[in-house]
C-alpha cells in the first residue's frame, strides 16, 4: 500500500482536478481498500493506536473531486451528495445483516461479516465494523470510527467521527465493548476492551472521567484523548459546585464515573447472542 499512500498524499497537496482520470483511478483504488478493511483511518501498532492521516486525506481528495448527483426514485425519496462516496450496496456473499427499515451505509466503510445493522442507522465513510458487532436502531458509527469485535451499539446511541483536523484521533472503541443506549462517545475518546457505558453515559475530550474503585480520574491530555480503561463499568454521575452562585444554588455539573470493573455478573448481564449473528 506503499505506492498507493504516496500517490493519495500527492494528489492531496497538488488539489488535483477532478477530471484527471489517474487521480480518479487512484481515488477508486484507494475507497475500494477502505471499503474492503485492506485501509484503516486508525490501527493499533505495538499496543498504541496510531492516526492514518493520509488515510483521512484520501477521504478528503474524494470529497474535494466529487460532484453532486441525484440518487434515490423520482417518486419517491431522493438525495443529493458528492458522488465519490455512494451509498454502499450489500449481498448475501457479504454476509453482513442489514435489516429493512432505512439504514444507510456509504462506500469507503468497512463491515465486516456476522455484523447485524438493525434500521435506522448510518455509517459514515472510514469507519471501521469489526465481526460480530451490532449497530442497534437509530445508531450512528461517524468518520473513521474504528469499532472493535462483538461491540454492541444500543439504540439512539451516537459514536462521533471526525476527518479534520487531519492529525486528530477517530473514537476508538475496542473488543467486547457495550455502549448504552443513548450514549455518545465523541472527540477521540478510546474506550478499552470489555468496557460496560451504562445508558446515557456521555464521554468527551474535555470530561473528566472519576474511577471510584482505584480512587483516579481519567483525563485527556495535550498529546492524547481520553481513555476509558478496560473492563471498566461507566455510569452518569454528577459532582457538586461548592463556589460561587452554583454552590448557592446547590447546582451540580454531569460527570461519568467508573462504579466497578466488570466481573462474573457483569458478564451474564451483557452476553451477546450468537443466534443473532
Amino acid at each position: 500500500m506503499h505506492d498507493l499512500e504516496k500517490r493519495i498524499e500527492d494528489y492531496y497537496a497538488a488539489a488535483a482536478a477532478a477530471t484527471d482520470p489517474e487521480a480518479r483511478a487512484s481515488f477508486h483504488q484507494f475507497r475500494n481498500a477502505l471499503t474492503d478493511g485492506v485501509i484503516r483511518a486508525a490501527e493499533k501498532v505495538h499496543g498504541v493506536w496510531r492516526t492514518n492521516a493520509w488515510v483521512k486525506k484520501g477521504i478528503l481528495f474524494g470529497f474535494r473531486i466529487g460532484a453532486l448527483k441525484e440518487s434515490g426514485h423520482s417518486d419517491g425519496l431522493t438525495f443529493v451528495d458528492k458522488e465519490t462516496f455512494p451509498i454502499r450496496h450489500f449481498t448475501v456473499s457479504d454476509r453482513v445483516r442489514v435489516v429493512p427499515g432505512g439504514s444507510s451505509v456509504r462506500l469507503g466503510a468497512y463491515v465486516a461479516p456476522s455484523v447485524v445493522c438493525m434500521p435506522p442507522m448510518y455509517i459514515n465513510v472510514g469507519a471501521y465494523v469489526d465481526e460480530g458487532s451490532m449497530v442497534d436502531s437509530h445508531a450512528l458509527v461517524g468518520s473513521c470510527a474504528q469499532i472493535g469485535k462483538r461491540v454492541h451499539i444500543s439504540a439512539a446511541a451516537q459514536i462521533g467521527g471526525v476527518l479534520e483536523p487531519i492529525n486528530a484521533s477517530p473514537v476508538i472503541i475496542e473488543d467486547d465493548v457495550l455502549v448504552g443506549g443513548n450514549c455518545g462517545v465523541y472527540e477521540g475518546t478510546q474506550v478499552g476492551a470489555g468496557v460496560v457505558l451504562g445508558a446515557g453515559v456521555i464521554l468527551t475530550r474535555s470530561t473528566p472521567l472519576f474511577d471510584l474503585p482505584n480512587g483516579t480520574i481519567h483525563r485527556s491530555s495535550e498529546t492524547g484523548p481520553l481513555h476509558v480503561p478496560e473492563g471498566a463499568v461507566v455510569v452518569p454521575g454528577s459532582r457538586a459546585i461548592t463556589k460561587g452562585k452554583a454552590g448557592e444554588w446547590g447546582l451540580s455539573l454531569y460527570t461519568p464515573v467508573i462504579v466497578k470493573y466488570r466481573d462474573e455478573r457483569t458478564d451474564r448481564g451483557v452476553e451477546l447472542e450468537d443466534m443473532l449473528r
